[in-house]
């Protein structure tokens, strides 16, 4: 979807992509290739990181209507409701928002549940796959 935010990478080398400042550490997802926006930092270079592929679910909704304008959407297909969940990355100190992948719901989802970083597709066309990330739970060990 994005270019720059995720790996082309599919299974386990998938990863969303985020930048470091080198001088205070801090880190940006999306992406920021400009200026550390830490307002305590004068700046320094911003490097490429991948960010961590499992977090903690902070918070999650589903969105069960077609938003009105301005959102963009053909009217004559069927809307499909979707999950969104905010992923607390721990080791960035940041929370990430993202759909969760295919076929999870709100009742499969709890605060607190460790979630994982997959490839996911946004669209589909006749000659175009746009690309994203989804979160899933990662399975528990019995």
């Amino acid at each position: 979807m994005v270019a720059g935010w995720f790996t082309d990478a599919e299974g386990p080398d998938f990863r969303l992509l985020g930048t470091r400042c080198a001088a205070c550490s801090s880190v940006f997802f999306p992406r920021e290739d400009s200026f550390c926006h830490n307002p305590g930092c004068e700046g320094g270079e911003l490097e490429e990181v991948p960010l961590s592929q499992r977090g903690h679910v902070w918070s999650y909704t589903d969105g069960r209507y077609r938003p009105p304008a301005p959102y963009v959407s053909d009217p004559y297909v069927e809307w499909e409701p979707y999950v969104l969940v905010a992923v607390e990355l721990a080791a960035e100190r940041m929370v990430v928002l993202g759909q969760a992948a295919p076929g999870v719901s709100t009742a499969d989802l709890a605060v607190g549940m460790e979630v994982e970083v997959v490839p996911g597709v946004l669209n589909e066309d006749a000659g175009t796959t746009w690309t994203t990330w989804h979160w899933r739970p990662v399975e528990v060990a019995e």
